[in-house]
């Protein structure tokens, strides 16, 4: 079967490390049709183009994304903040309702997935200003929280808990300080998990998920958490289990009634682009993800093996994918 993956290079090392991706796709034999989506940053920077409903339709009428990572150098005045996360990623999620967030981590004794809700919380844009510019200046932010939203990522993250040898589940959020969310996401955890009766389930405050994370990650399975909270923890998560450089995630339409969207976890380190020193191993492995999603699981399970122990892996980024791909 042909999969038509339309392909967001990204900006800085972006273009590296997905090009070393999709070498490593093609090595195993998947047949991908590859559609090239100029976007980002440094596209916004040309034209001031960011992402129009062209560019949607065409997106989808594909059956997955590979993207790489998006913004501007640190600093850069020629991108006002925000421009890039909700003209493109956070459209993209809304747009596409790519509502699961899969973050897998695996390290030394270690083996647990995040799964984080990814269209409601904190980044579902409600607030706004009053009297801004001035020392009157009010600024709010609210958490937009649904029981169907909530529902429906907890209900997946049972779902994958119960396929899991260890049949876990554990809860994240700050139930004793966000009464009224913390609440709803309680009651629907504790609602679903009458469900579930063979899947083992756990409380964390957030903060204490933290410290658990660093002193005991083995813990855990699989987490569940909303939007803002996931963000945070899955970048410990990563710093934790060998560096963001090695983490993938997933942005999932489990209903799959649009494509869904792979991509690294880290930035687009505008410092090292072009020097061959970005390691490709995050996009490898959101590569990997994304063939699993599309039906492909011995492609994907070939990948994870030839990635091995990605800090055995050295040399340019070129050169590492080409490693990846004589493994395969």
């Amino acid at each position: 079967m042909t999969h038509k993956v339309g392909v967001i290079a990204g900006d800085g090392i972006g273009p590296e490390i997905v090009a070393a991706a999709l070498d490593v796709v093609r090595a195993t034999g998947a047949d991908v049709d590859v559609r090239d989506f100029d976007l980002g940053a440094d596209r916004f920077v040309r034209d001031g183009h960011v992402l129009d409903d062209d560019d949607l339709a065409a997106l989808r009428e594909c059956d997955a994304i590979l993207k790489g990572p998006l913004g501007p150098p640190i600093g850069s005045a020629a991108v006002p903040p925000g421009t890039i996360e909700r003209g493109i990623i956070l459209r993209l999620r809304f747009a596409l309702d790519l509502y699961v967030n899969l973050r897998p981590f695996t390290s030394a004794g270690v083996d647990f997935v995040v799964v984080r809700e990814n269209t409601e919380g904190s980044y579902g844009g409600e607030g706004g200003f009053l009297y801004k510019g001035t020392d009157r200046e009010v600024a709010t932010q609210g958490s937009v929280n649904t029981r169907s939203g909530v529902e429906r990522c907890v209900r997946f993250a049972f779902e994958l808990a119960q396929s899991r040898p260890r049949r876990h589940l554990t809860l994240v959020h700050k139930t004793n300080v966000l009464t009224f969310a913390g609440d709803l996401w309680q009651r629907t955890f504790d609602a679903v998990a009458a469900e579930f009766p063979d899947v083992a389930t756990a409380y964390n405050h957030v903060d204490a998920s933290c410290i658990y994370l660093v002193e005991d990650a083995a813990r855990y399975d699989v987490i569940v958490t909303d939007n803002l909270f996931g963000d945070i923890l899955t970048d410990l998560a990563g710093a934790v289990t060998g560096g963001v450089g090695f983490a993938a995630s997933a942005n999932l339409n489990p209903s799959r009634t649009g494509p869904s969207l792979f991509e690294p976890v880290h930035g687009s380190a505008h410092d090292i682009a072009g020097s061959g020193r970005a390691n490709p191993v995050s996009a490898v492995r959101s590569a990997a993800m994304m063939l699993e999603f599309l039906g492909e699981p011995e492609a994907a399970a070939r990948i994870t093996k030839a990635v091995g122990d990605p800090g055995s892996l050295s040399g340019t980024t070129a050169e590492i994918g080409t490693q990846i791909s004589e493994r395969v």
